[in-house]
């Protein structure tokens, strides 16, 4: 097939983009030319960063730049192979065993990417015989991985326990051998957290599994960080979390469960079994990270991050502008329209504060917003530049 018979393609794929860009949906990639926090440099300036997920600020931290570096010099690059055949390195394990006893469970197994860890953990663990019991709000991975297994699938509306215990019953009334209700920890597009004590009452009562996407909660939330079930003082059968936000910021997965889940998800997991091994200098760095988040350290980075997060929740409530409620370090603020979300973070950006506007198909239509995000390393002076900077763009824009 030559190229002029494949131009109906090509001119369909420019037509869908062009669409894209006249709903105000196009995402743009903007060019960091530093380290990752809480300013970084863009297009030759110096600005305040409101949107990255490095939540207690160690993204750039030269204690986990260093690990990571004194890790490659070790172990080189990587394994140039899957772990089975001939992979495994001694920091795996050791980054196993640190996540592991951080987060309070037998054991844990890596993924390249948090992504893969919830596209693993539903197809080796459940069959047609089983069900999952899905939040309607869940992240994308966590839809897929239901996808890709056969077990019988419901969703509840998102935080919605009436809704969650009537599925339960179908799942029961149609004669599920095991059911596992999936959830995020805390939901990456608006900062809610999981009602996990209402969800493992009712896993209690239906005689349910639980499964917490716990990438934005790992780190900050409940005691020394362990997470939203932590938070809610609870337990929960598995969690699925990232290297990637707050534990270092730089990429990889992991799921945490009983050994003998872990011992089968290594033989049966698909993104494990055929993706290459997390790179030596990740392991590294985020071995150093858990270090600083599980001591005293990370409960003064912990105390710094919600004041952050009050401070700046306080201010914009009060300029005028629509936020989502809650405590957690995500504050979408609300703005509907796609194309005012991407022009209010252009406006920013001008204005020396960078924020992305979130519109569909990452949130639904009709809610799009600037998600800010807080970290630790924020000092009040920058939260306060950041919210005068909104005050200013809103104004502008007529959005208060």
């Amino acid at each position: 097939m030559t190229q002029s018979t494949n131009t109906a393609f090509y001119d369909r794929i420019s037509a869908e983009l062009t669409d894209i860009d006249a709903q105000g949906l196009t995402k743009p990639e903007r060019v960091i030319a530093s380290r990752q926090g809480p300013v970084i440099s863009v297009n030759g300036r110096d600005v305040l960063n409101f949107c990255a997920n490095n939540y207690l600020g160690l993204a750039g931290d030269e204690r986990v730049t260093q690990a990571g570096i004194r890790a490659m010099e070790k172990w080189g690059a990587g394994t140039a192979s899957v772990r089975f055949i001939c992979g495994t390195l001694e920091i795996h394990k050791e980054l196993e065993r640190a996540v592991a006893d951080y987060l309070g469970f037998e054991d844990a197994i890596l993924f390249a990417a948090a992504f893969d860890a919830n596209g693993g953990i539903f197809e080796p663990l459940f069959t047609e015989a089983d069900a999952i019991v899905s939040d309607s709000l869940n992240h994308a991975s966590i839809i897929d991985g239901v996808r890709l297994c056969k077990a019988k699938r419901y969703r509840f509306a998102t935080s919605d326990m009436a809704d969650l215990e009537a599925q339960l019953k179908q799942a029961r009334a149609d004669g599920a051998r095991e059911i596992i209700i999936a959830t995020d920890g805390a939901f990456s597009m608006d900062g809610y957290i999981a009602k996990l004590k209402d969800i493992r009452a009712l896993a209690d009562q239906y005689g349910a599994l639980i499964m917490v996407d716990d990438c934005h909660a790992t780190g900050f939330m409940g005691d020394k960080g362990r997470g939203s079930y932590a938070h809610c003082g609870v337990e929960v059968d598995f969690v699925t979390g990232t290297f990637g936000k707050a534990l270092g910021g730089a990429m990889g997965g992991f799921i945490c469960a009983k050994a003998n889940v872990v011992a089968l998800l290594k033989q049966r997991a698909r993104p494990y079994l055929f993706s290459n091994a997390l790179a030596p200098a990740v392991c590294g760095s985020s071995l150093e990270a858990i270090r600083i988040a599980a001591g005293e350290e990370g409960d003064a980075l912990r105390k710094q991050l919600f004041a952050n997060a009050a401070r700046f929740r306080s201010a914009m409530t009060e300029a005028g502008f629509t936020l989502q409620p809650g405590e957690h370090p995500i504050i979408p603020v609300m703005l509907g329209d796609a194309k005012l979300a991407q022009d209010m973070a252009a406006r920013m950006l001008e204005l020396g504060v960078y924020v992305i506007g979130f519109s569909f198909p990452v949130v639904p239509r009709g809610q799009a917003r600037i998600r800010t995000q807080m970290s630790a390393a924020h000092t009040f002076e920058q939260i306060d530049a950041a919210v005068a900077a909104f005050i200013q763009a809103g104004k502008e824009l007529g959005v208060i």
